[in-house]
């Protein structure tokens, strides 16, 4: 399939980018993007929670008083869970929240999301470009002409360009990624997927394809 490469100043360069059926054509599976992105933020889980249990707490090796005689509740420690300072009972403990899939799940996935953003129109091919030095003010003047300011916009670059990713960090609802480095999660959160011609080619390597777009 064809898609039109725009320049960074929103006009047509004249160009098309050939994008592959097999990776931004299929019908995406909405199961397999389910289980990607419900994966991603598992794992972004740190699971260091935790709270004392009684045995943890410090003070209470004292019977607070005599058993009898008093005519109020018995009680062993201070720190039973029914009183102020106490454990806890059946608290969070530190656990490993992780779920990893299959290789041709997440690769499936991947492929599902970037059909999901061409099937939905949220994708844009620019030329390739870079910043001589960061400018914030070149980058909102770049989405203004692209008419995407404002939009939650995620840009997959052709390869590590540090003044691109400088000059777009402070703006609100920008994310910069390498084209390759992007996960489903990135992809479709976002409302716009700005793609480098370049990253196209990037995107096709990392499915082990190294044919050039055009």
């Amino acid at each position: 399939m064809k898609i039109d490469i725009l320049k960074i100043d929103g006009n047509p360069s004249g160009k098309q980018c050939d994008l592959r059926d097999d990776i931004f054509g299929i019908e995406p599976n909405d199961h397999v993007l389910y289980l990607s992105v419900k994966s991603y933020l598992a794992n972004q889980r740190q699971g260091t929670h935790k709270s004392k249990e009684r045995g943890e707490v410090s003070g209470g090796g004292k019977k607070p008083w005599k058993q009898k005689g008093r005519g109020g509740a018995r009680a062993g420690t201070s720190r039973s869970p029914l009183w102020v300072g106490g454990g806890t009972i059946f608290g969070p403990k530190p656990r490993d929240y992780r779920e990893d899939l299959p290789k041709k799940v997440l690769k499936l996935a991947r492929k599902s999301a970037l059909s999901l953003k061409v099937k939905a129109n949220q994708l844009m091919v620019v030329e390739d470009f870079n910043f001589e030095a960061p400018k914030t003010k070149d980058f909102a003047k770049m989405l203004s002409d692209l008419k995407i300011k404002g939009k939650k916009t995620l840009l997959l670059t052709n390869g590590n360009l540090t003044t691109v990713f400088k000059s777009g960090r402070n703006i609100p609802k920008v994310k910069i990624l390498e084209a390759d480095k992007a996960s489903t999660y990135d992809i479709v959160n976002n409302q716009i997927l700005l793609v480098q011609q370049g990253g196209v080619e990037l995107i096709n390597k990392s499915f082990g394809i190294n044919e050039a777009s055009n």
